[in-house]
């Protein structure tokens, strides 16, 4: 059982999500609607919601192409490893790091 307390003065957007977390107990869900909701943040950044910076894909709408890009990736990365490490040096500045946690 879950019981949601807030007070009167709720913002649309809160709003929004209580009446997603009353209509549904499938967390699936409840994570895809929060995630339109609030949007998808920063991939490597610190806004962990929002609207990103750079648009590259609708990961709901995309699904199909991000399983393609995945294998795309994985080829590169057997089969051409220095392009891989050119292409983060140039995107990534220095963050690294965050794509290796």
């Amino acid at each position: 059982m879950c019981v949601l307390l807030f007070g009167e003065d709720l913002n649309p957007v809160a709003k929004a999500r209580l009446k997603v977390i009353f209509e549904t107990t499938d967390g699936f869900e409840i994570a895809r609607q929060d995630l339109l909701i609030r949007g998808p943040g920063e991939l490597l950044g610190a806004k962990q919601s929002g609207v990103p910076l750079l648009r590259f894909a609708d990961l709901e709408k995309d699904a199909a192409l991000l399983e393609i890009a995945r294998g795309v990736a994985d080829e590169l990365l057997r089969d051409a490893p220095a392009v891989v490490e050119a292409h983060l040096d140039r995107w990534l500045g220095g963050k690294e790091e965050f794509i290796r946690a």
